[in-house]
């Protein structure tokens, strides 16, 4: 009997552990998932931790891109909290690329939301609804207070609020030499309807995006190998359509790119080791 007992006992001291090791692995790979926007470039307040551009203006983080009264409808960006560049921009198709294919619209969408900083042409603490009471302006105002920056090859300019000139994070009004943005995905040809994709890619070396119905808005992805297939996800690449131009799906700055991620570097969606970014659209 104390022999079997001591069976027992060992044979549940085993589960134990074993159930003891399994719940600490999901609890790594929680706290590695947890990804926040408090923890990236993107939070620019004071309470900053990345060791780049902050801001002793306010502590807030979305303050500097979100309002959750008086936003700006006039860009497509869920309540915008920042006026719309005027910059004119050089587009990629007048670099006389031959392998360029559809419709290259003027930017807009979600594009020109991510320009409002990244062209440099804004302090990036322009905001219409500033914090607390009293501080709306549809103009737009910049905040008061000072900028502190760190990195000598990036960020914000102490100088003048605005992203540093040189840095590559800085677009400027020149996207010759990006990828290319408010342009029809895979060279156009496609519509959508329920979760049916109708017609041809224009140029055959892309991926076919997938599609549904969302609050009577046909709305258009690119599965990636990160996530469910068929069902639209955050490491999904979205695409976008315009209200007008009957145009499809289109390439926007926030197709690649997720402001609010720190899982992938440069806020990539989906990493781009051995090119799988690239790759999620391209068939190469």
């Amino acid at each position: 009997m104390r022999t079997e007992g001591n069976l027992k006992l060992r044979a549940l001291m085993a589960a134990l552990v074993s159930t003891a090791a399994v719940l600490a692995s999901f609890a790594s790979f929680d706290a590695s998932a947890q990804t926040s926007i408090k923890d990236s470039k993107h939070n620019l307040g004071s309470t900053n931790s990345t060791g780049t551009s902050k801001f002793d203006g306010t502590t807030e983080v979305c303050v500097f891109c979100h309002t959750p009264h008086g936003a700006n409808t006039n860009v497509s960006a869920p309540l915008w909290n920042k006026t719309a560049p005027t910059t004119t921009y050089n587009m990629y198709s007048t670099g006389g690329s031959y392998s360029i294919d559809g419709t290259e619209a003027t930017v807009g969408s979600v594009s020109l939301a991510c320009l409002s900083c990244h062209d440099g042409s804004l302090a990036v603490a322009t905001m219409i609804n500033q914090p607390g009471s009293g501080g709306y302006d549809a103009n737009g105002a910049v905040l008061a207070g000072s900028w502190t920056n760190p990195i000598a090859d990036g960020g914000i300019d102490p100088a003048t609020g605005k992203m540093r000139a040189g840095a590559i994070q800085n677009l400027t009004g020149d996207l010759r030499n990006d990828h290319p943005i408010s342009i029809q995905y895979c060279g156009g040809g496609l519509t959508g309807s329920g979760t049916t994709v109708s017609g041809t890619c224009v140029d055959a070396d892309f991926k076919l995006p997938a599609t549904k119905l969302v609050n009577g808005n046909q709305v258009f992805w690119v599965d990636t190998a990160a996530g469910t297939t068929g069902q639209r996800e955050k490491t999904d690449l979205s695409l976008y359509t315009r209200s007008t131009g009957g145009l499809g799906p289109m390439v926007e700055c926030a197709s690649c790119h997720d402001p609010h991620t720190t899982a992938n570097p440069t806020f990539l969606r989906v990493s781009n080791s051995g090119s799988g970014l690239c790759l999620s659209c391209h068939t190469k």
